[in-house]
């Protein structure tokens, strides 16, 4: 089943919070809807720690909610890779879960 949640990215404005081509660029993760679709059941994303921010700096969406600042789940068990972290090597997301922390 589908719920919409508030935006992470752009904290549920619906504008673009860098401003990158205007002061009112729409948001590139909701489209200025202030909303995003997620299936359930979910999490916060671990490797963004929720804020849907890109954990390198750049003014991108998470890479890996994808600016949502949450992910679907399928399992509650810790990836034994990262511990849960969703870290891998060099700041990327864990190979093996894919930076969700569970397996």
């Amino acid at each position: 089943m589908n719920v919409k949640i508030n935006c992470a990215f752009c904290n549920g404005t619906g504008i673009d919070p860098f401003g990158l081509l205007s002061s009112i660029s729409k948001c590139q993760v909701c489209k200025g809807s202030k909303l995003v679709d997620i299936k359930e059941p979910f999490i916060s994303c671990v490797y963004c720690s929720g804020s849907g921010e890109n954990k390198l700096g750049a003014r991108v969406p998470c890479i890996v909610c994808g600016g949502k600042g949450n992910n679907n789940v399928h399992n509650k068990i810790d990836c034994n890779q990262c511990k849960g972290t969703g870290n891998g090597s060099d700041y990327l997301p864990c190979t093996l879960c894919g930076g969700i922390g569970l397996k």
